[in-house]
């Protein structure tokens, strides 16, 4: 039976993740198909930024990495036998589920999803929406391509019901399948035998719903601006497009109890185009603000590393950077005092007017974005407040004097 697909796209399929599809079936199996999606769901993984929730279904034989699994909230595994998921459900509460041939099905012998081997175009073509029996279908690509036909399979089920994951032999390809034309697949099978693939896949879980929170930003006032001389300075050129309007920030700074909001160069100007992927961020001494909670001075930033970009409410994302551009150039040195605080912060950047620092929100037709060259005494910037010991990026308490 034909998968049946919404008139609108729905992100992700995020209300069919991992559930079985009840349409299908006879009226006294309708009970028994509810139990089983609510079962299934519990494998879903914390949502992902754009809003939808991402399956996870381990398949080991290494029950160290059933154990690392469940310790990160994964329940639901694979087994060629049910002896073998009835001897693991002793040891830990999983939801166990059997493969058979290339079908897969549950404690009740209710079939849950369809497993199909990919490894040509006619082979893909075979599972579009329209020639499925099943809802939930488990791709096992076959061969060097997966990126192309995964973003495929994303194109051909959007605003479908039933849920996608493709099996991976590896975090770093289970990234590929969650990624795929941004929105991604619904989820993966995690056919592995080592269990740092598992913590590596929480990791990157845990990376980007980080993003879903908000930084406090802290209001302070302008007390010094002082030209000081050259500088090796750090233009910071990211895989991201920052968009003009969206004031989208990295957050960098000379001291590491406070960072300050430092804008792209998004916006047009008169003599120069418009480098929405660009931060020119300051000085080589200067830190910059990296997933996990940590810093990075700017002088190690390099390609593949990846930053914090922030906008003035808080809200942020992930960026990886391309390259890392150092130049001498004329610096300016910015001094600010938090409105309701004690704290005071610095920031050198280059001096030029398409450098800027991010203030409060004025409302309608109210500058936020004020190049370094028009920054006087009294001006409002955002700063971040945060502990001010570091050891190797990494917050630490202990006793440090910054000057």
């Amino acid at each position: 039976m034909a998968v049946s697909c919404s008139s609108s796209s729905v992100s992700g399929s995020a209300k069919a993740l991992a559930c079985l599809h009840t349409s299908h079936l006879a009226p006294q199996r309708t009970a028994s198909a509810r139990l089983r999606l609510q079962c299934i769901k519990m494998c879903s993984a914390p949502a992902a930024p754009g809003g939808s929730k991402k399956t996870v279904w381990v398949w080991t034989e290494n029950r160290q990495v059933m154990t690392a699994a469940v310790e990160r909230g994964w329940n639901t595994f694979l087994f060629g036998s049910k002896e073998v998921g009835k001897d693991w459900s002793s040891t830990a509460r999983i939801h166990p589920l059997f493969i058979d041939g290339l079908e897969i099905f549950d404690e009740g012998n209710q079939k849950v999803a369809a497993i199909s081997e990919i490894s040509s175009p006619s082979e893909l073509q075979l599972i579009q929406p329209d020639n499925v029996e099943v809802q939930n279908n488990v791709i096992h690509f076959r061969g060097d391509w997966q990126v192309i036909p995964a973003e495929n399979i994303v194109a051909a089920f959007q605003g479908c019901a039933g849920a996608v994951l493709a099996v991976s032999t590896n975090s770093t390809e289970a990234q590929v399948f969650l990624e795929a034309l941004e929105q991604g697949l619904d989820g993966v099978v995690l056919k592995v035998e080592d269990m740092d693939d598992i913590i590596k896949l929480k990791d990157y879980f845990d990376r980007r719903n980080e993003a879903k929170s908000q930084l406090q930003l802290t209001k302070a006032t302008v007390s010094k601006v002082e030209v000081v001389g050259m500088g090796d300075r750090v233009c910071v050129d990211l895989c991201s497009i920052m968009r003009p309007g969206e004031g989208l920030l990295v957050c960098v700074g000379s001291y590491a109890r406070g960072m300050f909001l430092v804008h792209s160069e998004c916006l047009e100007t008169n003599y120069i185009a418009s480098r929405p992927f660009r931060v020119n961020a300051g000085p080589v001494h200067a830190y910059v603000t990296v997933p996990g909670n940590k810093t990075s001075y700017l002088s190690e930033l390099q390609s593949g590393r990846e930053v914090i970009v922030v906008d003035q409410n808080g809200l942020w994302r992930t960026s990886i950077v391309g390259r890392v551009k150092i130049e001498s150039r004329p610096l300016i040195l910015v001094e600010a005092k938090e409105n309701s605080g004690n704290g005071t912060y610095s920031i050198f950047l280059q001096n030029a007017e398409t450098v800027a620092l991010i203030g409060p929100d004025r409302g309608s037709g109210g500058r936020t974005a004020i190049p370094v060259t028009s920054l006087k005494v009294g001006d409002e910037v955002l700063v971040r407040k945060q502990g001010g010991a570091r050891h190797t990026g990494i917050e630490i308490q202990e006793f440090i004097v910054e000057k």
